[in-house]
């Protein structure tokens, strides 16, 4: 993944109403920290930096021009959104140098088409992998293409960069290649468990708590 080249702003007001005024003009409150810096408040173009996140995802490498002075390169580590209105509250950034590993968690794409009469069951949609923080990958793709019923896919399966190392759990199942159920035995199942079901005494007539009741 290429660098995406970003400018922020450093901040001096802070606060709910700061932070308001700040996305009213189109900013969004920022927080880079790392490698035993001071933290910098800074503000991040809104459009931009939610274009970044969208065309390249959250692992993107950021190269940042502060204010004018030398490129620093960060990796988003929190977006905070807004839970009802679905805008982004704040960002923290973290300070990254070359040559460095980070860990990350990395989407997963399911490719191909298993047999006929198959179910496929995705148990995990991301991989926490640590790798060169200028060499992450924007996802790792996982092939299922004719595969016959009874395969699985585990963590440990997946291709990973040269160079990366796999952090989740090597046995974590990623995904399964079941024998899809037949009409009859969903509705066998469907009837099992309607019969199952306890009928509410309450809406019985003439039930012995109604009887009471009266």
């Amino acid at each position: 993944m290429s660098e995406v080249r970003l400018t922020a702003e450093p901040r001096t007001e802070f606060g709910k109403g700061a932070a308001r005024r700040f996305r009213r003009s189109g900013k969004i409150p920022a927080v880079l920290y790392g490698h035993g810096t001071d933290p910098k408040h800074l503000t991040l173009p809104t459009i931009e930096f939610a274009r970044v996140i969208r065309e390249n995802g959250r692992n993107a490498v950021l190269s940042l021009n502060v204010d004018g002075s030398r490129r620093q390169l960060a990796l988003t580590k929190t977006i905070t959104v807004h839970p009802l209105k679905n805008y982004i509250q704040h960002v923290d950034l973290l300070v990254l140098k070359r040559g460095e590993k980070v860990t990350v968690d990395i989407p997963l794409h399911i490719t191909g088409e298993a047999i006929s009469g198959s179910l496929v069951n995705h148990d995990l949609d991301t991989l926490s992998v640590e790798v060169d923080a200028l060499h992450i990958p924007e996802y790792l793709e996982v092939s299922i293409d004719g595969a016959d019923i009874g395969t699985q896919v585990n963590a440990g399966d997946v291709e990973l960069p040269e160079g990366a190392n796999l952090v989740t759990d090597p046995e974590a199942l990623v995904v399964a290649v079941n024998e899809a159920p037949s009409a009859e035995s969903m509705e066998a199942e469907a009837d099992t468990e309607g019969a199952g079901m306890v009928e509410d005494p309450s809406e019985t007539e003439g039930s012995a708590s109604g009887d009471e009741q009266d």
